[in-house]
């Protein structure tokens, strides 16, 4: 093996401490070990609508724009580029996807949203990369600046078009879903009967195939294709090298600079691609305000996957189904998902207690009790506590996660080309 190859492969992250990966068939044992969980909660609740096909489709239509964010953040950050700023670019997304969208059609309008995300993007990385301003002031700069310019130019766009105004757009064209006969009824049967973990597999399940947006297809398989493209290929490792070691990588001949600029462009397609989702799919309307801080969400979801793609989509998918609970009996939902939490916090003070830490195992003990107690004697939640689930899910979810995380070690370093020398 060639002394280049060694010090380029060197530059990959590794887990910290020396873990190893997750592997497959560890993966799906643990997304098993979750369901079964839920179905126990939901079989103690009797809040039956907690797996059920609508619940798991919406949670999957809420998952995939926090996700692409999610995916968006993990291109740039890889690359050593922090992106504060996948919020406004989801909100170019948004407003250049409903533009062309309800004049040229859905997907006319889904390529000119990723246009407008990536011109953030782009924004982003010369401020960033070229110019060498601080990644957080540069990202809320694009933040406030999208809001702004989107405001503006709703004024004299959508304020005059048949069925808009300054503050949403016309409808636009749906995009054509998919439904699988036969075994979308089939799960619908099984997931009516209330069984244990048995239906809320086939909820799982029939949430995949009824119903389903192409794309939100698109989406899905954009997480592979990042995690073949950035882990599998040579492109991927010098991008990767860049925010792990941009001076090494520029000693071995890797123009740091041009994959800074591919992967934050990348990184604000992507981020435009959700927004586009809200727009076209969530609902085939540009309303102001209507990323509603997926973008900042999308950056957590990243950070709880520890800057992994599948880490990120189990982030995505937790935040998206904490958001869906309000829409189909959320009080009821919510309430349920109490007694999971002090379940899971029941496990966690175990857990701390066999690795002899004592006052975080206590800890976790007092929380899982009180929350048992508020299950015990109430029958719902507030409607606040209802409508801030998804954030104090966000807040929760990074706050124990916190401890395993490993970021690029050069992630948001500021580079100057030649540096080295």
């Amino acid at each position: 093996m060639s002394t280049s190859t060694v010090s380029a492969t060197s530059a990959a992250p590794k887990k910290a401490g020396g873990r190893k990966k997750l592997t497959l068939p560890w993966i799906m044992l643990i997304i098993a070990g979750g369901l079964a969980l839920v179905s126990l909660v939901r079989v103690i609740s009797g809040a039956n609508d907690l797996t059920s096909i609508g619940q798991v489709s919406g949670a999957l239509q809420l998952a995939v724009p926090i996700g692409l964010a999610g995916l968006g953040g993990l291109w740039a950050e890889r690359a050593g580029v922090v992106n504060i700023g996948l919020e406004g670019m989801m909100i170019l997304g948004t407003w250049f996807g409903a533009w062309a969208g309800y004049q040229w059609g859905p997907w006319t309008g889904v390529a000119v949203g990723i246009l407008g995300g990536a011109l953030g993007g782009l924004l982003h990385a010369i401020i960033t990369v070229t110019f060498n301003v601080n990644h957080i002031v540069s990202g809320v700069a694009v933040n406030i600046l999208a809001l702004g310019f989107t405001q503006y130019l709703s004024n004299f766009t959508f304020a005059n078009a048949p069925g808009g105004s300054s503050k949403q757009s016309p409808r636009v064209d749906e995009i054509y879903k998919i439904t699988v006969p036969g075994l979308s009824d089939w799960m619908a049967t099984l997931q009516a009967k209330h069984w244990f973990f048995v239906s809320d597999l086939a909820g799982l399940v029939g949430g995949l195939v009824t119903e389903l947006s192409l794309l939100t297809v698109v989406a899905l398989l954009l997480i592979p294709g990042t995690w073949w493209v950035l882990w599998r290929t040579t492109f991927g490792l010098r991008l990767r090298s860049c925010g792990e070691n941009p001076i090494a990588a520029e000693s071995l001949g890797v123009n740091v600079y041009k994959y800074k600029y591919i992967a934050v462009v990348v990184s604000g397609a992507l981020a435009g691609l959700g927004g586009v989702f809200l727009s076209i799919v969530a609902s085939p309307i540009y309303q102001e305000g209507q990323t509603g801080g997926r973008g900042y969400i999308g950056l957590a979801a990243m950070i709880f996957g520890n800057w992994m793609p599948g880490g990120m989509a189990l982030g995505a998918g937790l935040f998206g189904f904490t958001d869906s609970l309000k829409l189909r009996g959320g009080a009821e939902n919510v309430h349920a998902m109490l007694l999971l939490l002090a379940i899971l916090l029941v496990l966690v003070c175990a857990w701390q207690l066999y690795k002899k830490k004592h006052f975080q195992g206590a800890l976790s003990g007092v929380c899982a009790g009180g929350l048992f107690l508020w299950y015990a004697l109430t029958d719902a939640v507030p409607s606040q506590f209802v409508d801030a689930a998804p954030y104090l899910t966000t807040l929760l979810v990074l706050a124990l996660s916190a401890q395993r995380l490993r970021m690029p070690k050069a992630d948001g370093m500021p580079y100057r080309k030649g540096q080295g020398k």
